[in-house]
């Protein structure tokens, strides 16, 4: 078995009127990749906040995010897909611009892969539950 590497990540849980703003990659099926939440690495020298609205922009296409706080650290453990432990940096975020129920959306990735096709859309926080990789993982940080 490969030795497992630590890695920063962040997760942005955007939230609008109880309503959690949510993705799935349209190239694979629901088995390969689930239902997710803007999430991805930290760069060198990128703050946790910065890297958080950054994965926001990237993954909706959506311009004006703001942080509401941090909602705290949770690790994950993500063999055997990856021999990776994630340092998950979770963060609430708002959005001030009209944003409708469903939308497409085009994820570059920094020109590192091939372009991946997203829908974004909205679920209830209670359904928060359906997020892959235990991304749901602090989700009820948001209601105490």
């Amino acid at each position: 078995m490969a030795d497992k590497v630590t890695k920063d990540k962040v997760l942005c849980y955007i939230v609008r009127d109880g309503r959690l703003l949510v993705f799935r990659h349209t190239d694979y099926s629901y088995e390969q990749v689930g239902i997710q939440v803007p999430a991805g690495s930290v760069r060198d020298g990128e703050t946790f906040e910065a890297a958080a609205l950054r994965e926001a922009r990237e993954e909706t296409g959506l311009r004006h995010f703001r942080i509401v706080k941090k909602l705290g650290v949770a690790e994950y453990d993500m063999s055997p897909y990856r021999y990776e432990i994630q340092v998950r940096h979770v963060f609430h975020l708002e959005i001030d611009e009209h944003v409708p129920d469903r939308w497409a959306s085009r994820v570059d990735h920094d020109g590192t892969g091939a372009p991946t096709n997203v829908e974004c859309f909205w679920v209830s926080l209670e359904a928060g539950h359906v997020l892959q990789s235990g991304q749901g993982a602090l989700l009820g940080r948001l209601v105490e």
